[in-house]
């Protein structure tokens, strides 16, 4: 696949979706990582194949709308010169609420390879809401040449689907490791613009403000934090979203050591992770995290729950400390062992500060797509 011009898609949201997440970072990360992996891509469409509701009639609606776009894709493709359409084609994060009705019609009609990441599969869905899409999802994964796993659970997950002959490969989480290497920790500019005292430790949580898992971790969060003693730290919460309401009153607790200043420019929180002492986030429902490598890229130790891809982002007891899920106890009794322990935490510091700048960058993410290329 010398020279790959790549057709990029990725049905749950676009690159060019207008609302940020970690789901577009990757995408976008994704995209900067097969140029430095050596392909010309192209974004193939901005078509979002999502269902949320598990609605059968949407989800064949869907379909529908999807084949018809694979067609034109097609077509429009077949006109172009031999020398400038796609050589492959890459989907990111199909899974049954969101699988991709392109790109395996596209990519067999023009007898181009196929390739995925952070393809999900899971088998009680099948006969459910959203059967469609599940077996849409498992006729996508048996058709990819190439199995991109951010997680060891979506690998074990996908790894039945996989033809002998095709290949998986695990493509651990990863991201523009230099911006937050490069971060200078300003606690005075810090303290005054949010009113925090630096005399104390300032715990970290970034995360947007929504219904379900987010609004959870946030629950917890609270639960475990209403249980750590001492007026030795205060929490700064960065995040903003339809659940505020319902997030502020999990924290309530919490008052007099919280502050919540709402959502803020990505530009902003590179000196803001570098700034405080502990970044905490329980991760319920956690595909991985992008926030827990970002934090850990400026040397910002992680308290976290260890559940589903996050074990694959922070390493327990070498970059921060991963509990029980749902054990607010636990959690608040390992927030105060490293408040408490400054050695501790600079080991911890040291080693994540290296962990993701040495494993987890665009660089060593292309070296394991290049395989492919």
């Amino acid at each position: 696949m010398s020279s790959a011009r790549m057709a990029f898609y990725a049905p749950l949201k676009a690159p060019s979706h207008g609302t940020p997440s970690g789901d577009r970072r990757m995408a976008r990360l994704l995209m900067r990582t097969l140029e430095a992996a050596g392909a010309v891509v192209e974004l193939a469409s901005d078509f979002r194949a999502y269902d949320g509701r598990g609605d059968p009639e949407r989800q064949r609606a869907l379909r529908d709308a999807g084949t018809e776009l694979a067609d034109d894709l097609i077509e429009q493709y077949r006109r172009r010169g031999q020398d400038d359409r796609p050589t492959a084609w890459f989907t990111y994060h199909l899974y049954h609420k969101a699988p991709d009705w392109l790109g395996p019609r596209v990519a067999a009609a023009l007898d181009i390879p196929y390739l995925v990441a952070e393809a999900s599969f899971a088998p009680k869905r099948a006969g459910g809401p959203w059967d469609l899409g599940h077996t849409a999802a498992a006729e996508a994964i048996r058709a990819a040449e190439w199995v991109f796993c951010l997680t060891r659970l979506d690998m074990a997950c996908v790894q039945p689907l996989v033809p002998a002959w095709h290949h998986l490969r695990f493509l651990p989480p990863f991201l523009h490791a230099a911006t937050f290497a490069a971060a200078k920790a300003n606690r005075g500019a810090m303290a005054k613009r949010f009113g925090l005292d630096p005399g104390k430790r300032w715990l970290l949580a970034v995360a947007m403000m929504r219904p379900g898992d987010k609004l959870a971790s946030y629950r917890r969060l609270g639960a475990a934090l209403s249980r750590l003693d001492g007026d030795d730290w205060q929490l700064l919460v960065i995040g903003d979203g339809s659940a505020r309401d319902d997030v502020a009153a999990a924290l309530a607790p919490l008052k007099g050591k919280l502050t919540m200043p709402g959502a803020l420019a990505d530009t902003d929180l590179p000196s803001i992770y570098a700034a405080s002492d502990l970044y905490l986030w329980p991760g319920v429902g956690e595909a991985y995290g992008m926030a827990y490598l970002e934090a850990q890229a400026t040397g910002l130790p992680v308290i976290a729950g260890n559940e589903r891809g996050i074990p694959d982002v922070v390493l327990d007891e070498r970059t921060g400390l991963l509990t029980q899920p749902g054990d607010d106890g636990a959690f608040a009794a390992a927030t105060r062992r490293l408040l408490d322990d400054s050695r501790l935490r600079h080991k911890l510091s040291q080693a994540a500060r290296a962990f993701v700048n040495d494993e987890r960058t665009v660089v060593t993410a292309a070296k394991i797509i290049g395989e492919a290329l």
